[in-house]
């Protein structure tokens, strides 16, 4: 046998096998974070902004988008389990199961900013 052919049809193999498995991960976290979005569509939506551009039909409801620079989205977990309670007594309270917590969590850390690049020269 040809033991570098073998190794080159070995390294194709796992090489493809790799790719298909980070597919298949993408796809997954893609339909995490859609679910996130359909969570968060269904139940907040109505007050908050969820997007980047968007804006908040409720003057006391920050947009998603700010809320992840004050709460980092992992820190949220607890409080979407226990039922978050906010600092304005219309918000309903809401408790999500962890299947539900991680796709909300998904879904807000794209929103959370990019670290600014350091300036040149300082």
């Amino acid at each position: 046998m040809n033991r570098p052919l073998i190794a080159g049809v070995i390294s194709i193999g796992l090489t493809t096998a790799m790719l298909c498995a980070a597919s298949v991960r993408a796809a997954s976290d893609a339909a995490i974070v859609a679910k996130g979005r359909e969570l968060i569509e269904a139940n907040c939506a109505r007050c908050h902004a969820i997007g980047m551009l968007d804006t908040s039909t409720h003057k006391d409801a920050p947009p998603f988008r700010v809320v992840v620079t004050r709460y980092p989205p992992q820190d949220l977990a607890e409080s979407l389990a226990e039922g978050i309670v906010s600092g304005h007594p219309d918000m309903p309270e809401f408790v999500f199961q962890p299947a539900e917590i991680e796709a909300i969590i998904a879904y807000l850390g794209p929103l959370v900013p990019a670290e600014p690049a350091p300036a040149k020269g300082n």
